[in-house]
């Protein structure tokens, strides 16, 4: 049987970090953390990534261990974040997922199996030329003889998917949907019991998701963005298009205000907040937590420790 794991889920900005560390201190466990963009190191600020007062001395996992230049990927970050799941185990801990970026997420539990390729191989280089010379259309033309059921799913301005789906299929004749259709067919390699954070009231989000913004811009964002800059990270890395990240930069180039840059960063992070919600409901598993006004985090471990219980974790 695959060992058993806790999963701590939601949108940004519910709380999945205290309540994480909530149950590692009630449950002998360690986080790992499960954010695409907390990976980069010098970007504390902007992805609120926990401090050390917030972990309470409870060890994390998969934060600050890449560089900001670097292309990460959900296969890397599945491989790594696996070698620190493996380690807590041997340990005698719970291991204790915290993280609202679904992709990552889904990777590390089922033990997903990517296809070969990425953006430094021969054949995305060749397919990247030919969408520079002649557009998106003859590249979606080609990916709909050979598999028309990813083809079917995309537009011309899906270009990554693009260019990825014709990547597998010219790497390994298989087709990308044929691909994750296997690998959807294999047992997971973990366990995983979902403990989900939302609000009865999507009002309530908006507004704790704009108070964090204001946190987020009072502790020094702008003065983040600014020693990113200073230590030469290229302004076409990956970690520039974090939310808050691309809006700030445009304020240290002078291009818009700080006040414009603060509301776009509210506004998309609350889309991305909707994004989170939508890919999570998916997941018939998760046992929801709903908050209130007030987020009661003593209640909430209760009703977390209750459920993993019944789950057979105690």
């Amino acid at each position: 049987m695959p060992p058993k794991v806790v999963c701590v889920v939601g949108p940004t900005a519910c709380g999945k970090t205290r309540l994480g560390v909530e149950i590692a201190r009630h449950m002998n466990g360690e986080v790992v953390s499960a954010d695409s963009m907390q990976l980069y190191r010098g970007m504390a600020i902007g992805t609120a990534a926990p401090t050390t007062e917030e972990r309470e001395g409870v060890p994390h996992y998969m934060i600050g261990v890449a560089d900001p230049a670097e292309q990460y990927s959900a296969a890397r970050y599945a491989a790594e974040a696996d070698a620190c799941m493996q380690d807590i185990l041997k340990r005698g801990k719970l291991p204790i997922i915290v993280g609202g970026t679904g992709l990552y997420l889904d990777a590390l539990v089922r033990g997903s199996a990517f296809a070969p390729g990425g953006r430094d191989s021969a054949v995305r280089a060749a397919l990247q030329q030919r969408l520079d010379r002649e557009g998106s259309e003859p590249l979606l033309e080609e990916l709909r003889r050979v598999d028309p059921e990813t083809a079917g799913r995309l537009s011309p301005r899906d270009v990554k998917r693009i260019l990825r789906a014709l990547e597998v299929y010219r790497t390994t004749g298989e087709t990308i949907s044929r691909h994750n259709a296997a690998t959807r067919e294999q047992p997971s390699r973990y366990d995983a019991v979902y403990i989900g954070l939302a609000f009865a009231d999507r009002e309530d989000m908006r507004a704790l998701i704009d108070q964090r913004v204001d946190r987020m811009v009072e502790q020094g964002l702008l003065e983040e963005v600014n020693r990113l800059l200073a230590s030469g990270l290229d302004r076409s890395a990956t970690a520039w298009q974090a939310i808050g990240y691309k809006q700030f930069l445009a304020v240290a180039d002078g291009r818009i205000s700080t006040a414009e840059a603060v509301e776009e960063v509210k506004l998309r992070s609350r889309q991305y907040a909707k994004r989170q919600l939508t890919w999570l409901r998916r997941n018939d598993s998760i046992h929801w937590i709903l908050w209130g006004k007030n987020r009661n985090f003593p209640e909430a471990l209760q009703i977390a420790t209750e459920i993993l219980t019944a789950e057979g974790l105690s």
